[in-house]
């Protein structure tokens, strides 16, 4: 046993706080592997097909019979020690549900001057690029049916009225605040994650165990060639 870390669960995303400690009370947890690591990167959990898994088995898709609507919100960042949901990608899962059950906590990097300041340009475009997707979705039928018709003029209109709006919609929005520049600059995360995925809390003791983990030695898939198993248990506050 390398040791014990706590974790502090967000209130303001109560979906998956309220998902997390229905498995952990159930035991879902127990005798699962942190299946994936990469160091500097994360370490990742949670998938029931890796409880008692033999040597060499590709883990990481297994998990409950659903996902989670996505609780993604600006304030909630990817620094060293945030606890976040893992997920299917974009173009299998545009809105970004989580899974039921896999979690990734975070080490990362700490970052100079000018990879904040592009993490933070990139920040805003994804938010530009998000908005501009809900509000194609609330426009499909209309675009659906200008595709039918072959309307191109229409289209390419109608996209440039939707990405002006999108920008307009995004146009208070920074990127990374400077109390954020501050964190990622000193104590370090995965800023460009941000806005991808939830992040629902954060290590308050045992980051030490943390970093020993993201140095395991892996092979094949990430896999930590030694196992590290989990038990995981509710402390009421």
């Amino acid at each position: 046993m390398l040791g014990d870390i706590v974790v502090r669960l967000y209130d303001e995303t109560p979906i998956h706080r309220d998902n997390f400690v229905k498995l952990a009370k159930e035991g879902y947890y127990d005798g699962t592997l942190f299946h994936r690591v990469i160091k500097d990167f994360m370490i990742q959990g949670g998938d029931p097909d890796s409880k008692g898994a033999p040597a060499g088995k590709m883990l990481g898709m297994g998990g409950p019979d659903y996902t989670l609507e996505a609780e993604i919100k600006d304030g909630l960042i990817h620094k060293r020690g945030a606890l976040a949901a893992a997920r299917q990608g974009d173009e299998v899962n545009p809105e970004r549900r989580s899974s039921g059950s896999q979690f990734y906590i975070v080490w990362g990097q700490i970052y100079n001057e000018g990879q904040i300041r592009q993490f933070s340009k990139q920040l805003k475009m994804q938010k530009i690029q998000t908005i501009f997707n809900q509000l194609a979705s609330e426009h499909r039928d209309e675009i659906m049916q200008m595709r039918r018709e072959r309307n191109r003029a229409g289209l390419q209109e109608l996209q440039d009225k939707l990405a002006a709006e999108a920008e307009k919609q995004a146009a208070d929005f920074a990127g990374l605040s400077e109390e954020q520049q501050k964190i990622y600059s000193t104590i370090g995360g995965t800023p460009h994650l941000d806005g991808q995925y939830t992040v629902f809390g954060e290590v308050e003791e045992g980051l030490d165990i943390v970093k020993m983990i993201q140095e395991s030695v892996t092979g094949r898939g990430d896999r930590p060639v030694d196992d590290i198993e989990m038990k995981i248990s509710v402390i009421e506050s």
